[in-house]
C-alpha cells in the first residue's frame, strides 16, 4: 500500500475561487450540473471558497503537497477545475489544452506554469490551445483518463474530446488512445471521461453500464485487467453521485483515493473494501462545488514531475 507509483502524484495544483458559480455556458452538455435556488450567489461563492480551503488543508495534513492559487475574478466560474487546461507528465513534460467553452479559455494561467518551471523539473511545454481557433478541443484529464503505467489514454467522445487532438496528444506523450462512447440514463453523451472512471495503481473504478457498445465495454475492462488492476464496477446512480470522479495520490503514509463525501456515501461496503486493499479513502465535502458538474478529481491537477527541492511546507499559497 505504501509502494510508490507513477499513477499517484505526490503534489497537486488547486484553484480557490472567490466568485464561484455554476457556469450557465457549460450546462447544455453537462448533465451533472445543477443549481441551488435556495442560496444567494454570495453564499454559494463563500461556501465554495471554504470547501477548497478545507480540502487543501486536509490533503496537506495527509502529506500531499498542495499549491493553491487564488482566482479573484468573476469571469472564470469553472476555474476551480484546473485539470482541464493543463497536465504534467514524468520526464518533465507539460501540456496545455484547448477548451470547448469560450468562458473557460481564459482559465489558463502563466503563473501556474511558471511555478511548475521554478519548483519542478520541466523540460518542455506543449501548447495545444491554438486548436481552439479550429474548433478542436481536448479538455485535459477531464477529457482523458490516463493510465500512466499501461500508457493508455481512455477518452469518451464528446464536444470536449476531439479525436484529432487526442491522437496528437498521444503521439507527443507516448500514450495509446482508447476512444469509446458513453451515455447517461437519458442517452446523452457523457461530457468528461473522468466522471465515468478513475484509474488507480491496483484498481479501476468504471461505470461500465454507461458504455452502450457491449464489445467495446468488454475491451476496456479487459485492457484494465491486463495491467493487473481489479475493475470495480459502478452503477449509473453511483456515477451520478460522482463516485467515478476520484483520484489516487501519494500521501505521507501511503496512497490515498481522494473523492467527495457524496461519492464516498454512494459506494457500498464491498467496493470500499476492494479500494482500501490498495489505498486509503479520503473524502471531502465539496457539495457546493459539485453544483458545477464536477467533483474532487476535477479540482485537482496532479503534478507528475520531479521536484527541484523538497517543499518547506505541504500547503503552498500563490498570489493570483
Amino acid at each position: 500500500m505504501s509502494k510508490l507509483s507513477v499513477q499517484a502524484p505526490k503534489s497537486v495544483v488547486m484553484i480557490r475561487p472567490h466568485h464561484f458559480t455554476p457556469n450557465p455556458m457549460t450546462a447544455n452538455d453537462n448533465s451533472f450540473q445543477s443549481n441551488d435556488e435556495k442560496r444567494a450567489a454570495a453564499a454559494i461563492a463563500s461556501t465554495a471558497f471554504d470547501e477548497v480551503t478545507r480540502m487543501a488543508e486536509g490533503l496537506a495534513a495527509a502529506g500531499v503537497t498542495v499549491h493553491v492559487f487564488e482566482d479573484k475574478t468573476a469571469a472564470t466560474p469553472d476555474s476551480v477545475f484546473p485539470n482541464n487546461w493543463f497536465s504534467t507528465h514524468s520526464g518533465g513534460h507539460v501540456a496545455i489544452y484547448p477548451m470547448y467553452s469560450a468562458s473557460r479559455q481564459s482559465e489558463r494561467r502563466s503563473d501556474v506554469i511558471e511555478m511548475l518551471k521554478t519548483d519542478y523539473r520541466v523540460q518542455d511545454v506543449i501548447d495545444y490551445s491554438g486548436l481552439e481557433k479550429d474548433h478542436v478541443y481536448l479538455e485535459g484529464t477531464g477529457a482523458m483518463v490516463l493510465d500512466h503505467i499501461g500508457r493508455v489514454a481512455y477518452a469518451v467522445r464528446s464536444n470536449r474530446t476531439n479525436e484529432v487532438a487526442l491522437e496528437r496528444f498521444c503521439t507527443h506523450f507516448n500514450f495509446e488512445p482508447m476512444v469509446f462512447d458513453a451515455v447517461d440514463r437519458n442517452g446523452k453523451a457523457i461530457y468528461h471521461t473522468n466522471v465515468l472512471m478513475c484509474i488507480g495503481t491496483d484498481f479501476a473504478l468504471l461505470g461500465s453500464q454507461m458504455i452502450p457498445d457491449v464489445a467495446r465495454r468488454r475491451e476496456i475492462i479487459a485492457r484494465l485487467e491486463e495491467t493487473g488492476r481489479k475493475v470495480i464496477d459502478l452503477s449509473i446512480e453511483q456515477i451520478e453521485n460522482f463516485a467515478g470522479n476520484a483520484i489516487e495520490l501519494d500521501g505521507r503514509d501511503g496512497r490515498l483515493v481522494v473523492l467527495s463525501a457524496r461519492a464516498h456515501s454512494a459506494l457500498d461496503a464491498p467496493q470500499i473494501e476492494a479500494i482500501e486493499q490498495s489505498a486509503k479513502l479520503l473524502p471531502f465535502d465539496v457539495s457546493t462545488i459539485e453544483l458545477a458538474g464536477g467533483s474532487v478529481r476535477c479540482m485537482l491537477a496532479g503534478i507528475h514531475l520531479s521536484r527541484r527541492e523538497p517543499a518547506a511546507t505541504q500547503l503552498l499559497y500563490a498570489a493570483g
